[in-house]
């Protein structure tokens, strides 16, 4: 997969599906190297919200830095959630409550009603909100597997985007 990383802007993806990685970025490794060392080979692109100089005392990086994953949150075809074990990643939680339904309707560029999105959900064996993510997925999209290492949740999205 290309990497386009925040604040880096996405142009175009060729026609090629695109993937949005959610999941802890403070008080947490950097896990997303890895996941996204994983993830090499797979056809399309991934957004990765970890910004390389994020400094966390200016309001208006953090402004940005919403803005920035709000917009490629609704440009992905396909969302993967990592619930890390070292925080209850507060936002990442919102993001799966806000994406999980299978009817999630907003406004595209053309001001169309477009529909849900493709997700993929990993929980780390001791993330301290596990039974939570998987009984409320397991009541809105039972369809989900989850699974409970980087791996597997890189395999699940290598197997749907070389289809």
């Amino acid at each position: 997969m290309d990497i386009i990383t925040a604040p880096q802007e996405a142009d175009v993806t060729d026609g090629r599906e695109s993937l949005f990685i959610a999941g802890g970025i403070t008080n947490c490794p950097d896990w997303q190297s890895e996941y996204i060392e994983l993830l090499k080979g797979v056809p399309g692109v991934a957004y990765n919200p970890r910004h390389p100089d994020f400094d966390t005392r200016d309001p208006d990086a953090s402004i940005s830095q919403i803005e920035w994953e709000a917009d490629h949150l609704m440009r992905a075809d396909a969302i993967s959630f990592w619930f890390t074990e070292e925080t209850l990643c507060p936002i990442t939680l919102y993001e799966l409550g806000q994406w999980s339904p299978k009817r999630v309707m907003y406004n595209d560029d053309a001001g169309e009603i477009i529909g849900h999105r493709r997700l993929f959900i990993g929980v780390h064996k001791n993330y301290g909100r596990r039974t939570d993510v998987e009984l409320q997925t397991a009541m809105i999209r039972p369809e989900i597997q989850i699974v409970y290492s980087l791996q597997d949740l890189a395999r699940q999205v290598r197997e749907s985007f070389e289809g």
